[in-house]
């Protein structure tokens, strides 16, 4: 390779003929910002939503649809030989469809054939052409053969239906695109008819009906477990408190909370059937003793000592209340003291909590909360430790099941 040639990592993103192609445009520009060479290849049908002028002008590339565009550099094979990543998105039912018969009729399926990247398809349809049985045989087969097929979203579709078959949010799709780049092995379907259940987020203990106690976290690692969890088959259920206006994952069900007593009552709940428990939000440690019912007034003289009660320690309880064959995962974020550094304080909690597997962070200084990359430890109960490098929050999540899943019975 010449010393001045691009060296980003090159993806191809295909786009299908949805609705949902406009959102395509919010992926490039996600990827491009993030440091990535785009070249789109849209189906000739998906110029019908969003046109090639519009591409190549997000992307800084040219728009091909046929197999007989840019002949003499034989585009149809070149462009999926030098892929980094093919992204389809969205992955109509008819795509899926050609897909999985090996169909190379137009420029966007003949590079999947001859793509040997990761894949990644983003499917987006009404809920009936999602749910039909040859659509699911299409994904099936697909997934079968190695691509990544991604769980669509549920909401509002084109018109007054909703249901699932919605276009995950940009974002998501970004960050799955970023995980398989880095780890192309990050997406198994090895988490299929288990049920997870994730906590994200930071309580908010209220002082009064203005004021709360609170803390820095985003939710954006407990939301990336969730995502990730759901897109290697779990049946996801997201206890989410307060976090940083993130859109749900797909495929998962959310239940919102404020509180921790209210974080308490949702988790132990959905761990009743659960078979995996992921501790990752940020429970407040107090709360207000008292709650005033009305809006605590300034005056001039020194404010009323606040006084604080401790809050359940709900892994703990779980812990204490775990069914055969559960598996719970437990976070601590730390910082170091004069007793200890933040590995061994992670010890002496992953002994004190007595889960399973617990994850370590290090925080301050701009790590961990609200950022988009996270780094740490993963600590066992059987006394192993693997260190985490910095990375998406996503590959950290990925870590996380990698160490879950040969926990899990049969």
């Amino acid at each position: 390779m010449n010393p001045g040639a691009d060296r980003r990592p090159r993806v191809v993103l295909g786009v299908g003929a949805g609705i949902a192609a406009y959102k395509s445009c919010e992926v490039l520009r996600g990827l491009t910002e993030s440091g990535h060479r785009v070249r789109v290849v849209p189906t000739p049908a998906a110029l019908n939503f969003v046109g090639a002028a519009t591409f190549e002008a997000l992307s800084g590339q040219p728009v091909r649809t046929e197999v007989f565009d840019d002949v003499p550099d034989v585009a149809h094979v070149r462009i999926g030989q030098t892929a980094d990543l093919v992204l389809v998105t969205p992955a109509t039912a008819d795509l899926l469809a050609r897909a999985a018969a090996g169909r190379a009729d137009d420029l966007l399926t003949a590079t999947l054939l001859t793509a040997r990247c990761p894949v990644l398809m983003v499917p987006a349809m009404h809920t009936e052409m999602w749910e039909h049985p040859a659509t699911q045989a299409n994904v099936a087969t697909l997934r079968e053969r190695g691509t990544v097929v991604a769980e669509p979203a549920s909401g509002r579709l084109t018109g007054p239906d909703t249901g699932k078959g919605r276009l995950p949010d940009p974002a998501e799709i970004v960050e799955l695109a970023r995980l398989l780049l880095v780890r192309a092995t990050a997406l198994p379907r090895d988490l299929a008819s288990r049920r997870v259940v994730v906590s994200a987020g930071g309580t908010r203990e209220p002082v009064d009906p203005v004021r709360f106690l609170g803390n820095r976290s985003s939710g954006r690692q407990g939301y990336a477990l969730a995502r990730v969890a759901a897109h290697r088959g779990a049946d996801v259920t997201l206890v989410a408190a307060h976090t940083a206006d993130l859109a749900d994952p797909a495929g998962a069900r959310v239940v919102r909370v404020e509180s921790a007593e209210e974080l308490r009552k949702a988790v132990h709940a959905e761990a009743a059937s659960a078979d995996v428990v992921v501790m990752a939000a940020a429970v407040a440690d107090f709360r207000p003793a008292e709650q005033a019912m009305s809006k605590i007034k300034k005056t001039g003289g020194e404010p009323t000592p606040l006084r604080l009660a401790a809050n359940p320690d709900i892994l703990a309880e779980l812990v204490a209340a775990r069914r055969d064959g559960q598996v719970l995962v437990g976070f601590a974020a730390e910082t170091g003291d004069a007793s200890g550094d933040v590995l061994h304080h992670g010890r002496a909690k992953l002994v004190h909590k007595g889960c399973d597997l617990l994850v370590v962070n290090a925080v301050g200084d701009g790590r961990a909360f609200g950022t988009e990359d996270n780094a740490g430890w993963l600590l066992a109960a059987n006394g192993s430790e693997t260190e985490l490098p910095r990375g998406p929050k996503a590959l950290l999540a990925s870590a996380v099941w990698d160490a879950v899943t040969p926990l899990l019975g049969s």
